[in-house]
């Protein structure tokens, strides 16, 4: 059984601020949707108080997006998982421009294989 391909990616070096900013999270969201051509059902974000981060959940027709902020250790972890192959994003890319990321790394994964 094929069970679709997923995506871990975790941003290092990010900008503090911009991990706090529920615009700078979500314009990173989108763009990952538009980008992968995906179909996004529902939503939930939640903006932790003080210095805290942001949680974010897109619920997709493909499966989920979801993004974790990390203010205090300049760190972003991302999981997109999609139950069809498709092609990635530009993850190094996207992290830098949104997020102020010096680097991600990037974990792909195909989902359903036997053991």
């Amino acid at each position: 059984m094929d069970g679709g391909i997923e995506w871990l990616v975790d941003g290092h070096g990010c900008a503090p601020a911009r991990l706090r900013d529920r615009a700078s999270v979500i314009a990173l969201l989108d763009q990952i949707v538009r980008d992968m051509d995906l179909h996004v059902v529902s939503t939930a974000v939640h903006v932790f108080g003080g210095h805290a981060g942001i949680t974010a959940l897109y619920l997709l027709a493909e499966s989920h997006l979801t993004i974790h902020t990390f203010p205090e250790a300049s760190l972003a972890t991302l999981n997109a998982y999609c139950c069809k192959p498709r092609r990635p994003a530009a993850w190094q890319v996207l992290f830098a421009h949104h997020l102020g990321a010096g680097d991600a790394l990037v974990r792909e994964l195909s989902r359903g294989a036997p053991r």
